[in-house]
């Protein structure tokens, strides 16, 4: 047996939220890793693992990144300094990152969506596409070829089964 083989690699991120729903109704183009700009409230509220993607997007404003309508609710033990929920939030990306997507969503159809925040090494990642809305025809076709993968693996395992 190889050196190593047969132990199960570990993801060191540790996923607070995905967003299922981005897959769906976007045709994913490219994948870009963020830091994010956070208060200690929300990094604590994140620790708990709560978080919702579902609504949001990001921008580029003025050379900047921004996340914007993601929810982090208030984090419990909070006092008065506790943040706002849904509030803007920076991102923290290279220039050259920062200029080639802004010249993409310029582009008619494409957005900024974010897939899945996470830490890494103790850090708020946020991992962020550059995605094309997908057309109602295209969702169904999506759909119907996982269905038909499905049903293809299901025919080789009983296929095994009794061979």
């Amino acid at each position: 047996m190889a050196k190593g083989a047969g132990k199960k690699q570990t993801d060191p991120r540790t996923i607070v939220a995905n967003n299922k729903k981005a897959r769906h109704d976007y045709a994913i183009e490219d994948v870009f890793e963020a830091g994010i700009v956070l208060s200690g409230t929300e990094v604590k509220a994140l620790r708990q693992g709560r978080a919702s993607l579902t609504d949001g997007y990001a921008t580029i404003d003025r050379g900047e990144a921004w996340l914007e309508n993601v929810h982090i609710p208030e984090y419990f033990q909070g006092t008065w300094n506790n943040h706002a929920p849904r509030r803007r939030r920076k991102l923290l990306l290279r220039r050259e990152e920062i200029d080639r997507l802004e010249s993409k969503t310029r582009e008619k159809g494409h957005t900024l969506v974010p897939l899945r925040l996470y830490f890494l090494d103790g850090r708020a990642k946020v991992e962020i596409a550059l995605a094309r809305g997908k057309k109602e025809y295209d969702k169904r076709q999506t759909l119907r070829e996982q269905q038909d993968m499905r049903e293809a693996r299901r025919a080789m395992r009983q296929k095994e089964m009794l061979g």
